[in-house]
């Protein structure tokens, strides 16, 4: 597992993702780069697609999303997202398709 993507830290984890808006449905595809992807089933606008990652990685982490937080990224398809109470290995585990 590459360091850039998942890495932890003292309360948690701390995943690199590259957002695809738009898409069909949310899902984590795979690796873009040095980030996971996710494709995300809303629009950009007025931070919905922010919200659906949000609940998206909550659900996935079985967390609630009190525990994940855009750190930084906001505005940009490449975000940095604390998680909080979970293990690097634990989010890779979860949140990787099968096959990948």
């Amino acid at each position: 597992m590459p360091s850039l993507i998942v890495r932890d830290n003292k309360d948690g984890a701390v995943l690199t993702v590259h957002v695809q808006p738009k898409a069909a449905h949310t899902a984590c595809v795979g690796i873009h780069g040095e980030a996971l992807k996710i494709r995300i089933a809303a629009s950009p606008v007025a931070g919905a697609a922010n919200r659906e990652l949000i609940r998206f990685l909550a659900n996935e982490l079985s967390l609630p999303a009190a525990a994940v937080r855009i750190e930084s990224g906001e505005s940009s398809r490449y975000k940095r997202v604390r998680v909080h109470g979970i293990t690097a290995t634990h989010a890779m585990t979860r949140l990787m398709p099968k096959g990948v």
